[in-house]
């Protein structure tokens, strides 16, 4: 079965509380109030809208939002007050240059390959108007690396057993993991998932090759600065105008020797 879908959802839901929720919501709120570019912020792989529900109802991007999600069982259950679409991350349903901004969190954007993710990145970019911005999240690399290898085994308020184990491949990566979820009622449901962690410096460079211009890192939702053990890398980028993008052409083509 696929990871990324009800075995996902009912693994996850018991550990996003409200306060977290609340945490993220406000940030994602302050950072996208200064937000000049007219027009809908999509909520990349919104999953359940915990994000987009709160964000489409007050503050600054109030009936702005819309979420994406491809899981079907996601959408069925998501919170109301906002819209949202079913549609691949890889082949976003929006006309080029329809977009202000996109936001996606806990490395929604990282679970492919890393051709997959330039072209994705791509994707979005094409999407959004000159100045539109991209808010993304994932955990530090040099985390991961420091601890490869995980496991657990919990109950869930439901009565549930959750097992998982991780590990981390520092040279390609990617975290890669089994999830084993064991419903109350004796229903097993199991995946595999990989996530491609980025350092920082890497990161960056796939951001700038796609389009993009980093404005800040931050390592945690108070907007502290990113270290090895942060919990939490959060980078916010804008799209690049034409001028810009030509200028950066022309001087990755200068650099490289090419004459075109």
């Amino acid at each position: 079965m696929s990871f990324f879908g009800e075995l996902y959802l009912r693994s996850t839901l018991p550990f996003l509380s409200e306060e977290t929720t609340a945490k993220e919501v406000t940030y994602l709120a302050r950072r996208f109030e200064d937000l000049q570019v007219p027009g809908p912020v999509v909520d990349l792989g919104c999953g359940h809208g915990r994000h987009a529900a709160r964000l489409n109802a007050r503050g600054p991007l109030a009936d702005r939002v819309i979420g994406l999600e491809l899981d079907a069982l996601s959408l069925q259950e998501r919170l109301p007050g906002f819209p949202a679409v079913r549609a691949d991350l890889r082949s976003l349903p929006f006309r080029t240059g329809s977009l202000a901004g996109a936001y996606a969190w806990y490395s929604t954007l990282f679970v492919f390959s890393d051709e997959e993710h330039e072209a994705l990145l791509r994707e979005v970019a094409r999407c959004l108007r000159p100045g539109g911005r991209l808010v993304l999240h994932t955990v530090p690399y040099e985390r991961l690396a420091a601890q490869p290898e995980a496991s657990f085994s919990t109950r869930l308020p439901d009565g549930s057993l959750l097992e998982e184990r991780s590990r981390f491949d520092a040279v390609r990566g990617r975290d890669e993991a089994t999830r084993r979820l064991t419903r109350p009622d004796g229903r097993v449901l199991s995946g595999q998932y990989a996530i491609r962690y980025y350092p920082l410096a890497d990161l960056t460079r796939l951001l700038e090759s796609t389009g993009f211009s980093v404005c800040w890192v931050h390592g945690g939702l108070e907007e502290e600065r990113p270290s090895a053990t942060s919990t939490d890398l959060i980078v916010g980028a804008e799209l690049r105008g034409s001028s810009q993008l030509r200028q950066k052409r022309q001087t990755v083509n200068f650099m490289s020797g090419s004459s075109t």
